[in-house]
């Protein structure tokens, strides 16, 4: 049977909180017109499980990278951008990932209870995937995670790309037509497979 070329895949996990998944969908919709027809983004919503350490947020990830049958492009805003940098480090066996790219992530710190399950490992950037790029973007006015977390990732991430935008909030003024530019340096995977469902 003949083979089909494919849209290169983005996987696109939204924020936290009450609302996150209907809230960042102007986000989508913002980085699907400035990827174009050669991309397709891949938007599901994940659901919250109190009754985890890590909200049940870190199993629901694997499964959907391991659904995508092509090399795959990550990408996400604020909780769910944090829960991509936990999923990588803490489990193996990923498939190519073509590249990382994370809206406003918060770096989670303290000692609280609910927070524990969510923290990253001391050494989780020696555990991500060594040659995928990884961008970083963070708004200065951001009011919701603190301008002052980006440079927590700095000092643990050293080879990731950091992009500072002096305003737009904590949803980007819902314009991702930077991150948009960044994948679009990747080039588009060569891969030639059946349509998956990523």
């Amino acid at each position: 049977m003949k083979t089909l070329k494919i849209k290169q895949q983005v996987l696109f996990i939204h924020g936290g909180g009450e609302g996150g998944y209907e809230s960042d969908k102007k986000l989508v919709t913002s980085l699907q017109k400035a990827l174009g027809t050669k991309y397709y983004i891949d938007y599901s919503e994940i659901h919250f499980d109190e009754s985890l350490p890590d909200f049940g947020w870190s199993h629901q990830l694997e499964e959907r990278i391991a659904n995508c049958k092509s090399d795959v492009i990550l990408a996400g805003h604020s909780f769910g951008a944090s829960m991509i940098l936990k999923c990588l480090s803490e489990n193996s066996g990923h498939k190519k990932i073509r590249g990382i790219f994370l809206i406003a992530p918060p770096f989670w710190s303290g000692n609280e209870e609910w927070k524990q399950g969510i923290k990253l490992q001391k050494d989780f950037a020696d555990k991500l995937p060594r040659k995928t790029p990884i961008f970083f973007y963070h708004c200065k006015d951001d009011e919701e995670v603190a301008f002052s977390q980006l440079n927590d990732y700095k000092k643990h991430i050293s080879r990731a790309t950091y992009r500072e935008i002096e305003s737009g909030g904590h949803q980007l003024n819902s314009d991702l037509s930077l991150v948009a530019q960044d994948i679009k340096s990747l080039g588009i995977s060569n891969n030639e497979q059946q349509p998956s469902n990523c």
